[in-house]
Formats: C-alpha cells, sequence, structure tokens
C-alpha cells in the first residue's frame, strides 16, 4: 500500500504540475510485454553517461540562442551536421527549417522519433549563465526577447543522444530508425507544415509507430507513460476588430475598436462558465492585444489572439460559434456598418493527444526497468496543455506513445509538496529551467522506448 500510495501521490502532484504548466511490424499486443534485458539497458547507461559532457554542451549552446517557430535555421543546421556526421541519411528544409533523418538496420519496423526546435516569445528571467542574451528580429524589423521556455532545447538535445546511442546499439534493434527535428510547434503550425510540404510523399519510410516526449515540471529521473488521451486539442485564432479611428478627445466621432476588444475579453469567459455543460472541460485564453500605438489616437482596428483547449468536437464547435456571435453582438451594439463585421482567422490546430494503449504497453515495464517503479507513473489525469506531435501522423493513422519526462530539480519539488504548494514554475513561465541531470536521463528514457519498440525478437 505504501507505494501505491506514493504513485497516487505523485499523479495528482504531477496533474497539477502540468495543469499550471503541456518492413511491416508485427502488430504490439496491448499486453505487457517483458522490459528489455538488463545489459542492454545497462549499455544504454553507460553510452549515454559517457555522451552526457557533450550532450550538456550541446542543450546550453541551444539553450542561448532561441529561435522562434519556422526560423529555427540554426538549430536545424547543428542538428543536420550531427546526424550527417553518424551516417543517417538527412533531408532539409521540409516546411522551412524541419529536418528528417533516417537509419537502416536490416528488417524490422519502422519507428519515427521527433523532437520540436522552437523557442517562445518570453523574456528569461531565470539567470543561468547559457541564457540567452540577443532578442530575435522580426521580419517586421520589431526585436522581441526569445527564450527556451517549454524545454524543446531539451527535446532537441535528446535526438541527437538517442540519434547517437541507437547507432551504437544496432546489435540490439532491427528496423528503420526516422528521427526528425520539427519546427514551429508552439505556432501548433509545425506538424502541418511538414505534412503540407509533402513529408509523406517524400519516399520517406512509413511509420508503424512514432515515439516522442516532453519535459513536464517533475522531478528529474520521473516519467510519465499513460494510455488513452492525455492532452486536450486546441486552435489558435485571431479576431480583428475594425472600427473607425480618430482623435483620441473626440471619440463620439469614431468607432473605438479599442472598447470592442475590451468587451470582448470579458464576454468570451462566460462562453465557458454560462454556455458549456460545466463537465465538458475546456478552456478560452486571449494571449495577445495588437491595437494601436499612441497616446491620443484611437485606433481603426484591433486584433485579439485566442487559443483555444478542448477534449471534444462538439465543445469546439460551441466555442468558436459562441466567439462569432460575441464578436458580432459587440459590433452592432457599437455601430459597426455590415461590411466591416469582426473577421476571424483559423490558424494553428490539433486533435487531442490519445497514447496507444498496445505501445505503452510495451514500453513502460522497460521504463521500470530502467528508473525503478515508482519513478513510472502509467496513470494521471488528462491535462489541458497540447501538441501537435500527433498531426504529422494523422493522415496515416500512425499509433504512437508520448511521455512525460521531469526536468525539476527534485529537491524544489519536495519542497513545494511539503508545503502544500503547486511548483514553482511551469512552462511558458521567464523562470522556466531544465535541471541539467534531466538531459542524460530523458536521453535514456528515450533510447530505451526507442530500444523496447524496435529490439531483435527471435
Amino acid at each position: 500500500m505504501k507505494r501505491a500510495n506514493a504513485l497516487t501521490t505523485l499523479s495528482t502532484a504531477l496533474a497539477l504540475a502540468l495543469a499550471l504548466a503541456l518492413g511491416a511490424a508485427a502488430p504490439l499486443q496491448a499486453s505487457a510485454s517483458a522490459p528489455l534485458p538488463p545489459e542492454v539497458i545497462a549499455e544504454v547507461g553507460r553510452l549515454v553517461d559517457a555522451d552526457a559532457e557533450r550532450l550538456t554542451a550541446i542543450f546550453k549552446d541551444f539553450h542561448q540562442h532561441p529561435e522562434l517557430g519556422f526560423t529555427e535555421v540554426r538549430t536545424a543546421g547543428i542538428v543536420a551536421k550531427e546526424l550527417r556526421a553518424l551516417g543517417f541519411e538527412v533531408t532539409e528544409g521540409i516546411a522551412k527549417t524541419g529536418v528528417v533523418a533516417v537509419l537502416r538496420n536490416g528488417e524490422g519496423p519502422t519507428l519515427w522519433f521527433r523532437a520540436d526546435m522552437d523557442a517562445n516569445g518570453i523574456k528569461e528571467e531565470t539567470g543561468l549563465p547559457y541564457a540567452p542574451k540577443a532578442k530575435q528580429r522580426l521580419p517586421s524589423g520589431v526585436e522581441v526577447d526569445v527564450m527556451h521556455a517549454c524545454g524543446h532545447d531539451a527535446h532537441t538535445t535528446w535526438l541527437l543522444g538517442v540519434a547517437k546511442a541507437m547507432k551504437a546499439m544496432t546489435s540490439a534493434w532491427s528496423g528503420t530508425l526516422v528521427v526528425y527535428a520539427q519546427p514551429a510547434e508552439e505556432l501548433g503550425l509545425g506538424a502541418q507544415g511538414m505534412v503540407e510540404d509533402g513529408l509523406w510523399e517524400r519516399g520517406f519510410p512509413k511509420p508503424d509507430f512514432a515515439l516522442g516526449s516532453h519535459t513536464a515540471p517533475i522531478p528529474v529521473g520521473v516519467v510519465s507513460s499513460t494510455p488513452g488521451v492525455r492532452m486536450a486539442g486546441f486552435d489558435m485564432l485571431d479576431i480583428t476588430f475594425k472600427g473607425r479611428g480618430g482623435h483620441g478627445s473626440a471619440p463620439h466621432m469614431t468607432i473605438d475598436p479599442m472598447v470592442m476588444q475590451a468587451q470582448a475579453v470579458l464576454a468570451y469567459q462566460t462562453i465557458i462558465s454560462r454556455t458549456l455543460d460545466p463537465q465538458a472541460p475546456a478552456v478560452l485564453t486571449v494571449g495577445a492585444i495588437e491595437a494601436g500605438r499612441d497616446n491620443n489616437v484611437i485606433p481603426d482596428s484591433a486584433k485579439l489572439m485566442l487559443n483555444l483547449r478542448w477534449f471534444q468536437q462538439d465543445v469546439r464547435e460551441e466555442m468558436i460559434e459562441r466567439i462569432d456571435t460575441v464578436n458580432r453582438g459587440i459590433a452592432i451594439a457599437n455601430g459597426v456598418p455590415e461590411a466591416d463585421m469582426p473577421t476571424r482567422q483559423m490558424k494553428g490546430y490539433a486533435n487531442p493527444l490519445a497514447n496507444d494503449p498496445a505501445l505503452v504497453a510495451h514500453v513502460n515495464p522497460t521504463l521500470r526497468a530502467t528508473f525503478g517503479d515508482d519513478k513510472v507513473i502509467d496513470a494521471f489525469p488528462a491535462v489541458m496543455g497540447s501538441e501537435d506531435f500527433q498531426e504529422a501522423f494523422a493522415p496515416l493513422k500512425t499509433p504512437y506513445v508520448f511521455m512525460l519526462v521531469g526536468v525539476a530539480p527534485p529537491e524544489m519539488f519536495a519542497k513545494a509538496q511539503a508545503e502544500g504548494k503547486p511548483f514553482p514554475y511551469s512552462n511558458h513561465n521567464p523562470n522556466f529551467f531544465v535541471d541539467l541531470a534531466a538531459i542524460p536521463l530523458g536521453t535514456k528514457a528515450n533510447v530505451v522506448a526507442a530500444l523496447a519498440l524496435m529490439r531483435k525478437t527471435d
């Protein structure tokens, strides 16, 4: 009972942390498989530990040079160079900066392993010696602060560690390994962008299954691998209110889009609280407002950038319909002519992420044998965080498993739990950071998961 209680407690803490924070193969059966042999797991540990210094240096370099979605030119160049040096067949420039690399190792299944590369438009406040020092200039000429506030620098480092370890352990697996670095996950456009740029028409080996992982603000050494729906679906959309600009001293001669956008921000919140079924989880967030520039000028328009999270398609459709209704009602009440009604632009989108139970059952015994039973969580509530990983495989209906890997210092996490508080930072927070111990440990988690799926069989 003590172990069960410990797992329950950690599962609850994980859910809270994330809520604050995000050859033809033989078919895999849903029943649990045997773990990898101890000597194979030990060899993974030896190889990754020997590579830890190099990987940590790469991680620090990625962290110090973050790049926003679809501009990950430097990062992608490093990834391509490292993978070519290992002997992978490398293709660059998919959806601008995406990289796909293939390693063939005889007959067997094909596994695609993904890392996303992009950073966030946030000013880092960690004080780390390898924090980014420069802003990024946008095409508009505006310079913005950028940081890796979601751990994609760790993901990309893990990918390079996985590639090197798998190349060194070809005697332990067979088939085809495809590792790929994806752009623009934060925009919700990267996976779809690669598909639209011909990902599945370029002759790459088609996947039998796929594997991915993400940093989580839980203790280093803890891995969550849970079957079923894990993350919410999402939409990114922009709403533009059109008005009539003018002098700030004469608002009666204008139609003020600033007032309309303010009314909309408040009205949107009633969509969740007064329109949707309270038992149907959903989130509506206004993440940014673009409007005006001068103190004494009422602008012609105002744009709101929204983010929706949902698990059910009917909930998604209801939210979008209600947003349109709210927008139109506010515009009419403010005297906007019919020709200038608010517009809605749909941008990034992904369905809920749902792990394949058979793959999870295939991977988890090896994760437990690697990290210990108390460090692998296979049951916790789905979270409102989202991913676009699964959208790359939607056209092929490829089964996948997506893990969450702890990157928080255990002592900090334990202190917060003891005080009954949430962990001090979550993903997308200016203070988010990856404990350096998570670089080799996260690499090991991904390597043993890949080997569990591609192990040689008699």
